[in-house]
């Protein structure tokens, strides 16, 4: 098809092209080149664009939903405000990438890498994230509610004041920023938490079973009923932290402050 006057197919070269508000909705694009090409407000919605590369392409407010994007290159492309709800973005390259206000609820992004990728704001409900690479991403305030993270780095990922009800966490959150976010019924099992900041944050019925929370930081978490059976707390930080009814069996507690048995 032409748009705009530029021949739009799979396999195209179409670096820097000026497709604003173009309709490539149901599109074949596989491997086409859109290297820094304006997409902002382009209907791309059911389009297949597998392997294609987008490296630092202006999507802004653009329709990805239901889009094939598998092992696309997103690299420092703006996807600010861009719907993506149910996208196939098994193993795309999303490093660096903005997705403030990104709507990606039940987007498949397993093995995607997402690292220093700015998600602020974005709706991440029912997500499949399971082996992506999140390192050092912001997640400030997004919704990531019963979303899976299944074996994910998140070191030194930015969550705070995050909603992860019911999230899957087991994985790499190792420095990871959950202060004042809500973590009610997250399962943590096994889950690397080593100097995690959990300041304020919710915790209640999670399930940290086997965890490793050495010289986390609990200051002022809820931890009602939750479960902390075989997790090391060695170091952590307790302080006025709300222990009700939580299960502590054979947890390692050597050197916990503010804990009182």
């Amino acid at each position: 098809m032409e748009v705009n006057g530029y021949k739009v197919e799979s396999g195209a070269s179409l670096k820097g092209a000026y497709l604003y508000d173009a309709d490539l909705t149901n599109a074949n694009l596989t491997n086409a080149n859109f290297t820094n090409a304006n997409l902002t407000n382009a209907l791309l919605d059911g389009a297949n664009l597998y392997r294609a590369n987008l490296y630092c392409a202006n999507l802004y407010c653009a329709n990805l939903e239901g889009a094939f994007l598998t092992r696309a290159d997103l690299t420092g492309a703006n996807l600010d405000g861009a719907k993506l709800t149910g996208a196939n973005l098994v193993g795309a390259k999303l490093t660096g990438a903005k997705l403030t206000g990104a709507k990606l609820t039940n987007a498949n992004l397993t093995h995607a890498l997402l690292d220093g990728a700015n998600l602020y704001r974005a709706n991440l409900d029912g997500a499949n994230l399971d082996g992506a690479n999140l390192t050092s991403a912001n997640l400030t305030s997004a919704n990531v509610r019963d979303a899976r993270f299944w074996g994910a780095n998140l070191t030194n990922a930015n969550l705070t004041n995050a909603n992860l009800k019911g999230a899957y966490l087991s994985a790499d959150l190792t420095r990871a920023n959950f202060e004042g976010a809500d973590l009610t019924g997250a399962g943590l099992t096994g889950a690397d938490l080593r100097d995690a900041n959990f300041k304020g944050a919710d915790l209640t019925r999670a399930n940290l079973t086997g965890a490793d929370l050495r010289d986390a930081n609990l200051k002022g978490a809820d931890l009602t009923r939750a479960n902390l059976t075989g997790a090391i707390l060695t170091g952590a930080n307790l302080t006025n932290a709300n222990l009700t009814n939580a299960n502590l069996t054979n947890a390692n507690l050597d050197g916990v402050i503010g804990y009182d048995s």
